[in-house]
């Protein structure tokens, strides 16, 4: 049997781990935005939902349903099969607006003797939600923020913490993009639907926090744009500033960067940025680049680009930094731990 659900309370089966979250649409539709968490098993590929809705726009409906028909007829057996495969005790289909492709899936598995659910109104209903929630935001819990130079490990500290369950949001992580010129370089960046689906989830965990730990980024991460109370409450947070050695820092990026395998995007990235740099030192990045000395190129960029742009940021600090000198990202790690509070609400911080 297939019934319809709202989307509160499928969004709450998925949390406690009590559905799995199909998703109908085409690959491409999947891949430009979805619920996170979801599988994308699609009624039709791209191309054969293009074909469709070109019938529906210059034949009629009636003509693009028996195309869809044919479509589907040839693919039931996969279809049923790769449902029946997702692990779950509950499992929820969901297209574009909760319309034709959903009910055709969902009816499929039923037939089939799966429980199915339904969400209704799709994964329109979903966007509009996240839109609506995060426009009604008015503020965030006081904000931790890590600060520092270019390479002081600011992310592998906050994957650390999180991983010791402090509520960090990792804003490059939910971007998929390191905030620089370079830092699309070995990743693909998310759009900003993806990057607000993921930051409301991220919220959402951690709603009960009294404090959350942040990444010292600009309005801007890549692609997407942070929300207004966000920005304000980074801007209003507390410093934790990073100061580690330029050997040290040089390592991080390199080990994070990998640069030996995106050498022509890395090379093409400076190339935009080139122009800001005084003409021989640019011209020793290239020269750097190019021979794959990579270390060397990296120390100038550091000393001549990022290093000069940080400390005119750090100037628009609203609360006093904390400085926090170390040896190394664990040594930094360990002093970051010192500095939080412990996240279950107790004085002090933890060793």
């Amino acid at each position: 049997m297939m019934k319809d659900i709202g989307l509160t309370e499928l969004l709450e089966l998925q949390r406690r781990g009590d559905a799995v979250l199909i998703d109908v649409r085409s690959p491409s539709e999947y891949r430009d935005a979805t619920i996170p968490g979801s599988v994308n098993i699609p009624l039709f590929d791209d191309a054969e939902r293009a074909e469709v809705g070109t019938l529906y726009k210059q034949v009629g409906v009636e003509a693009a349903k028996e195309r869809g028909l044919e479509l589907v007829s040839a693919k039931l057996p996969a279809l049923v099969r790769a449902i029946a495969a997702e692990d779950a005790p509950r499992k929820a289909v969901f297209c574009w607006r909760g319309g034709m492709r959903s009910r055709t899936a969902g009816t499929l598995a039923a037939l089939m003797g799966m429980p199915i659910l339904r969400l209704t109104g799709g994964f329109r209903t979903y966007r509009r939600w996240v839109v609506e929630r995060l426009e009604s935001l008015e503020s965030l819990p006081p904000c931790y923020v890590l600060s520092g130079y270019t390479g002081s490990g600011k992310t592998a500290i906050l994957e650390e913490l999180e991983r010791s369950g402090y509520p960090v949001v990792n804003l490059e992580r939910l971007a998929a993009h390191r905030g620089s010129i370079f830092g699309h370089i070995g990743r693909e960046p998310h759009n900003q639907k993806t990057f607000e689906s993921l930051l409301l989830q991220r919220l959402d965990a951690c709603r009960d926090a009294p404090y959350l730990v942040v990444e010292a980024e600009s309005k801007r991460v890549g692609k997407v744009v942070l929300p207004e109370v966000l920005v304000q409450a980074k801007e209003s947070g507390r410093p934790l500033v990073l100061e580690l050695p330029l050997q040290e820092r040089v390592a991080n990026i390199l080990a994070d960067y990998r640069p030996q395998l995106h050498k022509a995007q890395c090379i093409a990235s400076f190339e935009r940025i080139r122009k800001r740099m005084h003409t021989p030192v640019g011209a020793e990045v290239a020269a750097a680049l190019h021979t794959e000395r990579y270390d060397e190129a990296v120390a100038l960029l550091l000393e001549h680009y990022y290093d000069p742009r940080y400390r005119h940021a750090a100037e628009q600090y609203e609360q006093e930094p904390v400085m926090i000198g170390a040896a190394d990202t664990d040594d930094a790690l360990r002093q970051v731990v010192a500095h939080l509070p412990d996240p279950r609400g107790a004085a002090g911080g933890r060793e």
